[in-house]
């Protein structure tokens, strides 16, 4: 049996570094990239193939794919768009160039990547591209504007393509975790920090209980589950014959896109402002 081939983007913790770990481990050739080639030689120092890809620059992606392809022949089984970061902070704050910025890696990086590898899995007949979402795809919080903009513009993409992609063999899903213990937290204090200028802004003092949840690590959330349940639902993404649309990982995300869908608006605002 051919070994089947998948890249991965966002390797160098969490969510896609268990991906990567486990589907290497259960025979998959795995192209797990990283933004930093320091990363990326920390994987290779473990065995994984591994090369940068920077979903900010359209040059590394462009050579990611191009490195991918000549290592596999001109084929690849699965796609699996993984990396993004957060800027916490309001939405009044959040200055045009900081919004551009999360959208260029969350939404226009997995895009232009996608497109780059559809050809590919055309000429094949078949593949996976599986985009990584959240429950805040589903709803709103605050302080998330950013981030959530960027998943909601995402899931709308994601659902258009699969409709699209219906009849070629390519399945298009989308993964919706919940709490998953990753680096999202601390990756995101620079964005914070370069962005969202709090001290002159009219909610000062609300971000002192902001930023003391951003720089302080607290305890695990009730309905964290560890990256292995992420990659259990990418597993069987990968591996249905007909895969669902949408994965759901942790209580939280089961819970939300049920309240989305049947609680009136005014409700389902109280419900998350409660937390």
């Amino acid at each position: 049996m051919t070994q089947k081939s998948i890249l991965i983007t966002g390797c160098s913790s969490g969510i896609g570094l268990d991906a990567a770990r486990t589907l290497h481990a259960q025979g998959w050739r795995v192209f797990a990239t990283c933004r930093a080639e320091a990363d990326c030689q920390r994987l290779r120092d473990e065995g994984l193939e591994s090369f940068v890809l920077d979903y900010d620059d359209e040059t590394s992606i462009k050579t990611a794919v191009d490195e991918t392809l000549r290592r596999t022949g001109g084929t690849l089984d699965a796609l699996y768009n993984n990396g993004a970061f957060a800027c916490p902070g309001a939405v009044e704050d959040l200055p045009r160039d900081g919004l551009r910025a999360i959208f260029e890696t969350n939404l226009f990086g997995y895009h232009d990547l996608t497109r780059r590898i559809i050809p590919v899995m055309r000429r094949q007949g078949h593949g996976r591209i599986i985009n990584c979402s959240s429950v805040l795809g589903l709803v709103g919080m605050r302080w998330r504007g950013a981030y959530v903009a960027t998943k909601f513009a995402m899931e709308g993409l994601t659902d258009v393509l699969r409709i699209e992609m219906r009849g070629t063999g390519i399945h298009v899903v989308l993964i919706e975790p919940g709490p998953i213990p990753t680096r999202i937290r601390e990756n995101a204090i620079v964005h914070f920090e370069r962005w969202i200028n709090w001290e002159n802004s009219p909610r000062r003092a609300e971000y002192e209980a902001v930023k003391a949840r951003l720089y302080t690590a607290g305890g695990p959330d009730r309905f964290e589950q560890p990256p292995s349940a992420v990659t259990g639902k990418l597993i069987h993404a990968l591996e249905a014959d007909h895969p669902k649309a949408r994965y759901f990982v942790t209580l939280p995300t089961y819970l939300m896109n049920i309240a989305r869908r049947i609680l009136p608006t005014a409700a389902l605002d109280w419900l998350i402002a409660k937390g």
